[in-house]
């Protein structure tokens, strides 16, 4: 059941559950276009100080007006329920479930809480566990923590492509408490801590970043050892950024088929080539074996942590975009009609 909010709803006891996930376990009514499927139950962490951070693009800004309970995050809502209430209908879908997420907020009460939710969970269900962390707050020893309490993979949304961006959205400028090398840290330690390919990079197309400096990180992330999910920016009503356009639909279009280049290991960032705006031209790889990749649909799929069956569980049904023709990240294989839209859309300037 949905709660009603008052000082002792937040977690460990409460946690904020995505609007997908809350339809997908039967606690809120709904339909997905196009029957999508979401099998990773995201949750998020629960105060009545939401979050200190001022990510200039987050619903979840601490200078965002209203209270974090009232705040939308990805541009809907997040109902919260009980942790046992959750526990339990995972439970009873087991069927739909692949992965759980715990998402962080900044928030200092924030790292012993994933442990105890971690315990919690990983005692009752034998279904994978993910973090989306916040570096800003951890040490090492929490993320070490994570891992022996139940998790098998993590997540850091770093978004930005250089530090100058970072820095103008989410450090000091915005007076928030990020710092680019912090993050740099915290991946280079999760990787020590969960192994190659276990730690996803969020990175986000459309703060300002040319198509060559995303696809660089892109790159530098593959070679540590790391995968890379991305998002398109899509503004969020009342952030500073609510009057920013989503990027091209040709510039997302190419940096997730370059990104799934590089990280299937069919190409490298060296051999693309660029324009003199920086926007990206050509792969130079095969002719049919770049045919054969964009039919495949496969680049423009939600990039996300895997299940068990190997296959991508966080699908984020229209995390970045409206339902409808226009899709971002397609939560399900593009059909031949999707396709056909991709090549139109893929080397527009």
């Amino acid at each position: 059941m949905n709660l009603k909010q008052n000082n002792l709803t937040e977690s460990p006891e409460y946690l904020k559950m995505s609007l997908a996930s809350a339809m997908a376990l039967d606690f809120c009514r709904g339909l997905f276009y196009r029957n999508a499927k979401n099998p990773c139950i995201n949750l998020l962490l629960k105060y009545n100080e939401g979050c200190l951070a001022n990510c200039s693009y987050c619903g979840l800004a601490k200078r965002r007006e209203g209270e974090f309970d009232e705040k939308t995050f990805i541009k809907v809502e997040w109902p919260a329920f009980t942790l046992e209430d959750i526990i339990n209908k995972i439970d009873s879908h087991q069927d739909r479930v692949k992965r759980i997420c715990i998402s962080m907020v900044t928030n200092k009460r924030a790292p012993e809480d994933v442990k105890s939710i971690l315990r919690e969970i990983k005692r009752r269900l034998k279904i994978p566990l993910s973090v989306l962390m916040t570096p800003t707050i951890l040490t090492l020893k929490d993320i070490e923590d994570f891992k022996l309490c139940g998790a098998d993979k993590v997540g850091i949304a770093l978004d930005a492509a250089n530090e100058e961006i970072f820095e103008t959205y989410r450090g000091k400028t915005v007076n928030g408490p990020h710092k680019w090398e912090k993050y740099w840290e915290t991946i280079e330690g999760s990787l020590k801590i969960f192994g190659e390919r276990n730690v996803g990079i969020h990175l986000m197309v459309g703060l300002g970043e040319t198509e060559r400096e995303m696809l660089e990180i892109i790159q530098k992330i593959y070679d540590k050892g790391g995968v890379t999910h991305l998002f398109s920016f899509f503004s969020e009503k009342g952030s500073p950024m609510e009057k920013i356009c989503q990027p091209p639909a040709g510039k997302y279009l190419r940096v997730q088929l370059g990104r799934y280049i590089i990280d299937e290991g069919i190409g490298f960032f060296k051999d693309f080539s660029f324009d003199s705006d920086e926007r990206l031209v050509a792969f130079n790889i095969p002719a049919k074996l770049l045919d054969e990749i964009i039919n495949s649909g496969y680049p423009f799929m939600t990039g996300g942590c895997r299940g068990e069956d190997g296959k991508v569980a966080c699908t984020r049904p229209y995390g970045n975009c409206l339902p409808g023709p226009d899709i971002r990240n397609y939560p399900f294989r593009p059909n031949e009609d999707d396709v056909l839209r991709i090549r139109e859309n893929l080397f527009e300037y």
